[in-house]
Parts: structure tokens; C-alpha cells; sequence
């Protein structure tokens, strides 16, 4: 059995889940989307042009809390 570490996932405020990569992610209609980069920006507020991926469009709207 080999010995890997865990992946890391970091949780940015207001913005996208990194992953560290190559990640293939899975959409809810069952798309499958491979990145092969070494971190990959998941979109979660499901306005990017790109989902599953982030294309930063979540910047363009501002929240009034």
C-alpha cells in the first residue's frame, strides 16, 4: 500500500475552492471536467461562465450584508 498525503482543499472567503490538482470534477447533470493544473479554482457561487471552474466573475458583484 502506498503512502500518500491527504489533498489539500482551501475554503477562500466570498470566493472559489482551491484544490490542489490534477483534480476531474464531476457537475450535478454528470459532466466530467478534468484540470490538470496544479491548483484548480472551483467555482461556488455558480456564476462563472466556466463552471465547474472559477473565472473570478463572483468579483463582479458586490454583497450588502
Amino acid at each position: 500500500m502506498t503512502s500518500r498525503r491527504p489533498r489539500e482543499v482551501r475554503i477562500v472567503p466570498d470566493g472559489p475552492l482551491l484544490v490542489e490538482g490534477p483534480v476531474e470534477l464531476v457537475t450535478d447533470d454528470g459532466e466530467t471536467v478534468v484540470a490538470d493544473r496544479f491548483m484548480v479554482a472551483v467555482c461556488t457561487c455558480r456564476r462563472s461562465k466556466r463552471y465547474p471552474l472559477c473565472d473570478t466573475s463572483h468579483r463582479k458583484r458586490v454583497r450588502v450584508d
